[in-house]
């Protein structure tokens, strides 16, 4: 523990040293700081996708830097400290965790899910969906719409439910089709893609993770048919879609 508490200490103590002589460093706000926190994230998001440990270690310590500096800065202003950000994320923890730190009882996952919601609701919270961020990715936040409503029981009760409105979804998006009217096409899609979600959360998959990997795997594949091209001094726009199906099947098997 001691050695952990150094190695904090000294973090705060840099970060103390960049925003006194580091020109860069001084010049930040909480502000500036923001997109680069959320490309930080995503570095950090692909690290793990990649199953790259070294780079989820050295990510990790890129936002902690970015959490100490926020801190910093606040600290600055007399708005709050680094010690009081930790002291409130341990209030809130133990706040939330009654069955670890005061009645004590044995509760399984989704009891503690669901006990997780009703606390917050009694902290002030207006809305069970209030903690779900505006600026979310949309499958992300899709994912976390339908997690939070599920701690309060709002869930299908079988899979087949969740299938059934996949397909009902469908059927009215293949309906508006023959109508062709953009914002209705527009409005059923969303409903698909919404219940194609739900579905993955239900099964155990995250959405955005499976399309990631899928992304990651059809440029793989894509870049496959590139280089054989490259390598034949030839252009993509001269193969017919047969010639490069034919390669996409091939870059499976690599």
């Amino acid at each position: 523990m001691h050695k952990k508490l150094k190695a904090f200490e000294r973090l705060l103590s840099i970060m103390d040293e960049l925003r006194e002589k580091c020109p860069w460093d001084k010049k930040q706000t909480i502000e500036s700081l923001r997109h680069l926190t959320i490309e930080e994230t995503y570095e950090l998001s692909d690290a793990i996708l990649s199953n790259n440990i070294q780079e989820v270690k050295n990510e990790l310590g890129d936002l902690m830097l970015h959490l100490v500096f926020y801190s910093k800065i606040a600290s600055e202003k007399n708005l709050f400290n680094i010690e009081d950000v930790l002291d409130d994320i341990c209030k809130k923890l133990i706040h939330r965790h009654p069955h670890i730190y005061s009645n004590a009882k044995n509760l399984s996952e989704e009891e503690v899910k669901k006990n997780w919601e009703k606390l917050k609701l009694q902290e002030g919270k207006k809305s069970v969906l209030e903690g779900v961020p505006n600026s979310l990715p949309a499958i992300i936040k899709a994912h976390r719409i339908q997690e939070k409503v599920k701690g309060v029981g709002f869930e299908w009760e079988e899979v087949e439910d969740v299938i059934n409105k996949i397909k009902e979804e469908v059927d009215e998006l293949q309906e508006e089709l023959k109508n062709k009217e953009h914002s209705k096409i527009e409005d059923e899609f969303g409903d698909v893609l919404f219940s194609l979600i739900n579905y993955a959360r239900y099964i155990g998959i995250n959405a955005e993770d499976a399309l990631e990997k899928t992304n990651k795997k059809f440029i793989s594949r894509f870049n496959y048919i590139e280089q054989y091209a490259k390598k034949r001094n030839r252009e993509l726009f001269d193969m017919s879609l047969e010639e490069m199906d034919k390669l996409w099947v091939k870059s499976k098997g690599i």
